[in-house]
């Protein structure tokens, strides 16, 4: 079985997206920029799992040194994992795919980030306790 994780930003309230992307998406300060090289550094080498629109959304530098994978909302998620057999396994996308994924993921990366403004998509902490 893949060794099944997460990572992921949140605002200071738990806020996920706006508008159908990250809230603070272009900020450019020390904190938000940082979080995206990390995001890059970490899944390097693994497998990131997660909607069209999310990894439509990796930019071309990134796309070699990692295995992306679209999922949809009709695919069996044991089913998905299954095809990374003993590899890392990162699900990547927000609340439709967390909703379905949280059950297998082991370990949560969240890094909370100085954002204090709107939103309309927010992290769910029941998804941490899915899989017990």
């Amino acid at each position: 079985m893949a060794d099944v994780r997460s990572i992921c930003a949140i605002g200071a309230r738990g806020q996920l997206g706006l508008h159908g992307v990250l809230p603070w998406e272009g900020n450019t300060g020390r904190e938000f920029v940082a979080d995206v090289e990390r995001f890059f550094d970490i899944t390097r080498g693994h497998v990131l799992i997660a909607g069209p629109k999310t990894i439509g959304a990796i930019p071309d530098f990134a796309r070699g040194d990692r295995t992306l994978f679209v999922i949809r909302s009709h695919m069996d998620p044991e089913w998905v994992l299954s095809q990374f057999a003993d590899r890392v396994v990162y699900v990547g996308g927000g609340p439709a795919v967390w909703d379905v994924y949280a059950r297998f993921i082991r370990h949560w990366d969240i890094n909370r980030l100085p954002y204090d403004g709107d939103a309309d998509r927010w992290f769910n902490p029941q998804w941490l306790v899915a899989g017990r």
